[in-house]
C-alpha cells in the first residue's frame, strides 16, 4: 500500500541533514530540521523549511531524545523521518516509535535492526547461514572474565568493538591481557554514551585485512538487490577517512560472490531500505563477515557516482511503497569516484577532535566529476559534543587514476581557517604512490606513517618574507581626502630619499620573526605569484635562474593571512609587540587538555605516585573517550578537574612533579 509524504523530517545534523534536504527539495517535499540548543544557528537548521528545537547540548540530551523527536514530526506535520547515519539511525526503539506515531520511517523494520544493528546478532545469524566470520567471542555474557577467556583462546591481539554501534565508538585494540581491563572499560563508557547500549564482542584482529563493504537495496514487495562494492581501507581510530567504488582488484567473480552473499543476508532478516554489509577481505580473497549497517552509509556518494543513482530518493520512494525501479542485471557500473573525509581534527596528535570556529571555509569550485556535501559554512562554530566531520569531497572519473587527480586539484581549492583539519593529511594521501597504486589494506596509515605524518618543520625564511609581502599588498590604502595620491598613504613603504621599507612582527605555529617585507612577491586577488628565490626552502637567491612563478594560495581575513606552503595553509598573525600582553603560564609540569569536552572520570588523588603512561584524567569529546597519561613517573602535585566538568582546549587538569 502506498503512502503519501509532502514533509519529512531529518532526526539528524550536520553534512548528512544538509545532504538529505537537498534531495528533499528537489522532489518537492517540505523539510524539517531538529537541533540542540548550541546547533541552532546550524547550517541543516539554516536550509530546512521548519526547524524544531530539542534543547540541550549533548546528544543524550537532544539528538537522542526519542520522545523529542515524535513530537517535533508530529508539531511539524511530518510524515516521515530520516534518521541520517549514527545517533538513532540504527536504534530500533526509535523505528517502532515512529511507527507508533504513524510516522514513515526512511529505514528498515525494527526487527531488521535488532537482527543487524546487533553485531552480536549480526554474527550468529550469518553464522547460521555459513557465512565465514572472523574468529571471536559475541555472546550474552559480559563479564571481564568471559572476555579475558575468549581473548585468550583466539590469541591477541584482539577487538573489542560495541555490538550495538559503529563509527569507531567503543572500539579498542587490544596487543596484551595486561591492557583488557582498561581498554574494556573505556569502551564500554565510550558505547554508552553514544549508543545507550554498553555491550560489547570481542574478535581476533586480523592483520592487513581489505574493508570492502557492499551496498545493498530491498523494497516492501520481496526484491533486493546489491549496488556494487566500496573499498574503506584507509582509516584511523578504526574510522574512514577515503573511500572508493569499485574497490581496485576485484575480480568479477569475487565481486558477484559478495555481493550475492550480502543480499542473502539481507534478504534472511526481511530488509528494507538501503543497507551496508561489511567485510574483510585477505589477500588470498577470502573475504569474512564483520557487520551490516542498517542505514545509508557515509560514503553513500560513490556508489552514487558510479551508478548515476540517487539513494536517497530511492529511501523515500521504498518508504512510499514503490517498487525497486531496476533489476540486479540494470545496475549501471561507469568509472570510479573517490571521497575523502574532511575533518576537525589534529592528525600531528593522534587524530584528536578539534574544536573552533570556522574563520575561514572555502570549498572548491564546481565542475564535472566533482561534488562535496558539507555541513558547514564560515563562521560556523565546530562543537566538541559531536562528530567533527566538516564536509566530504567526491570526485570521479573515467577511472581510478583520473579520479584520484581530480580529487587531488579539488583539495588543493579548498581553504580551512580557525580549527585544526586533516586537510593537508588527505592531500598526502592521495598523493602517495601506494595509494595510486592502490596498495590497500586497513593498516595503510600506520605503515606510511612518516610520508603522511611528517615531523613539523621550521618555517624557513622563503616563508616569512612570503608572509610579509602578502600582508603589506593586501593592506588598504589609507587614502586623504585632501591629497588622495600622496606618497605618505602608501602601503609599500615609501620613505622619502631612502630605499622603501616595512618591517612587521609575524607570529605562526608558536613562532615569531619580525621580517621586513621584499619585493620578491606580487598579489593577484586571492593568489600570490611568487618568484623562484622565494620558493627555495631557504636556499640564497640566484638572479641568474630562469624566473619560475608559481600561484601559492593566501586569504587575507582581518589581522590573518592565511598562506600556503609545502601543501598546508598556515594562519599567519601580525603581532603588535608594544600592545602585546603575555598569557599567564601554565602550571611547571601541567598535564593540559589536548581540546574543548568533559571530565568522564579521574583516576589519581594528590599525592598520589604514579609510573610512567599511567592514565590520569578520561576526557570525552565528540563521543570518543581520550585518556591523558602520566608522561613520566611522579607524583600528583595538583587536581585542577572534576567528574562531570568542561573543560577548554589549554586548560590545567593534572599538576605532575618528579618523585
Amino acid at each position: 500500500m502506498s503512502r503519501s509524504i509532502d514533509t519529512l523530517l531529518i532526526a539528524n545534523r550536520g553534512e548528512i541533514a544538509c545532504r538529505v534536504m537537498r534531495t528533499a527539495k528537489a522532489m518537492g517535499l517540505t523539510t524539517v530540521a531538529v537541533h540542540s540548543a548550541i546547533d541552532r544557528h546550524a547550517r541543516h537548521v539554516r536550509e530546512a523549511d521548519l526547524a524544531v528545537g530539542l534543547g540541550g547540548a549533548k546528544p543524550a540530551e537532544s539528538y537522542l531524545r526519542i520522545d523529542g523527536i515524535v513530537a517535533a514530526a508530529r508539531e511539524s506535520g511530518a510524515q516521515a523521518v530520516h534518521p541520517g547515519y549514527g545517533f538513532l539511525s540504527e536504534n530500533a526503539e526509535f523505528a517502532r516509535a515512529c511507527e507508533a506515531a504513524g510516522l514513515l520511517f526512511l529505514g528498515p523494520p525494527a526487527a531488521a535492526i535488532e537482527a543487524m544493528g546487533s553485531k552480536s546478532a549480526a554474527k550468529a545469524l550469518m553464522e547460521a547461514a555459513g557465512v565465514p566470520l572472523v574468529p571471536g567471542y559475541h555472546g550474552e555474557a559480559q563479564d571481564y572474565e568471559t572476555f579475558r577467556a575468549a581473548a585468550e583462546t583466539i590469541g591477541y591481539p584482539v577487538l573489542l568493538k560495541a555490538t550495538a554501534g559503529g563509527g569507531g565508538k567503543g572500539m579498542k585494540v587490544v596487543e596484551a591481557e595486561a591492557q583488557l581491563a582498561e581498554a574494556l572499560e573505556s569502551a564500554r563508557r565510550e558505547a554508552r554514551a553514544a549508543f545507550g547500549d554498553a555491550r560489547m564482542l570481542v574478535e581476533k584482529y586480523v592483520e592487513r585485512p581489505r574493508h570492502v563493504e557492499i551496498q545493498v537495496f530491498a523494497d516492501r514487495h520481496g526484491h533486493c538487490l546489491y549496488l556494487f562494492e566500496r573499498d574503506c581501507s584507509i582509516q584511523r581510530r578504526h574510522q574512514k577517512v577515503v573511500e572508493e567504488a569499485p574497490a581496485p582488484g576485484l575480480s568479477p567473480a569475487l565481486r558477484r560472490a559478495m555481493g550475492e552473499t550480502a543480499v542473502k543476508a539481507a534478504q534472511a532478516i526481511g530488509y528494507v531500505g538501503a543497507g551496508t554489509v561489511e567485510f574483510l577481505l585477505d589477500a588470498r580473497g577470502e573475504f569474512f563477515f564483520m557487520e551490516m549497517n542498517t542505514r545509508l552509509q557515509v560514503e553513500h556518494p560513490v556508489t552514487e557516482a558510479i551508478t548515476g543513482l540517487d539513494l536517497v530518493a530511492w529511501q523515500i520512494r521504498i518508504a512510499r511503497g514503490e517498487p525497486l525501479p531496476i533489476g540486479q542485471e540494470q545496475v549501471p557500473l561507469h568509472g570510479h569516484a573517490i571521497e575523502v573525509r574532511l575533518y576537525a581534527e589534529d592528525p600531528e596528535h593522534d587524530f584528536l577532535p578539534a574544536s573552533g570556529t570556522l574563520a575561514l571555509y572555502r570549498e572548491p569550485s564546481a565542475g564535472p566529476g566533482r561534488r562535496v556535501d558539507s555541513g558547514v559554512a564560515e563562521g560556523d562554530a565546530v562543537s566538541p559534543f559531536y562528530d567533527p566531520m566538516l564536509a566530504k569531497l567526491i570526485a570521479w572519473g573515467e577511472n581510478r587514476e583520473e579520479a584520484r587527480q581530480r580529487l587531488l586539484a579539488m583539495l588543493a581549492e579548498t581553504a580551512v581557517g580557525g580549527v585544526r583539519t586533516n586537510l593537508a593529511f588527505l592531500r598526502r594521501v592521495l598523493a602517495h604512490p601506494a595509494f595510486a597504486g592502490a596498495e590497500l589494506d586497513t593498516g595503510f596509515i600506520p605503515r606510511h606513517q612518516e610520508a603522511l605524518l611528517p615531523a613539523p618543520r621550521e618555517l624557513p625564511e622563503a616563508f616569512w618574507q612570503l608572509a610579509a609581502s602578502a600582508f603589506v599588498q593586501s593592506e588598504t590604502p589609507r587614502r586623504r581626502e585632501d591629497d588622495p595620491h600622496s606618497p605618505w598613504s602608501a602601503t609599500d613603504g615609501w620613505r622619502a630619499g631612502l630605499p622603501a621599507q616595512i618591517e612587521l612582527h609575524l607570529a605562526c605555529q608558536g613562532t615569531r620573526r619580525q621580517v621586513r617585507a621584499g619585493d620578491g612577491a606580487e598579489l593577484q586577488g586571492e593568489w600570490l605569484s611568487c618568484r623562484s628565490e622565494f620558493i627555495r626552502d631557504g636556499g640564497s637567491a640566484d638572479e641568474s635562474a630562469p624566473t619560475v612563478r608559481r600561484r601559492l594560495h593566501t586569504i587575507r581575513q582581518g589581522d590573518t593571512l592565511y598562506l600556503e606552503w609545502a601543501g598546508e595553509l598556515h594562519a599567519v598573525g601580525r603581532v603588535d609587540p608594544l600592545a602585546e600582553v603575555e598569557a599567564g603560564h601554565a602550571h611547571h609540569g601541567g598535564l593540559t587538555a589536548p581540546m574543548n569536552g568533559s571530565i568522564v572520570r579521574v583516576l589519581v588523588e594528590a599525592g598520589q605516585h604514579v609510573e610512567a603512561g599511567a592514565a590520569l584524567v578520561v576526557l570525552e569529546a565528540m563521543k570518543m573517550e581520550h585518556s591523558i597519561r602520566a608522561p613520566r613517573a611522579g607524583v600528583v602535585k595538583g587536581l585542577y578537574c572534576r567528574e562531570g566538568e568542561l573543560v577548554g582546549e589549554g586548560t590545567a587538569l593534572v599538576e605532575l612533579e618528579e618523585a
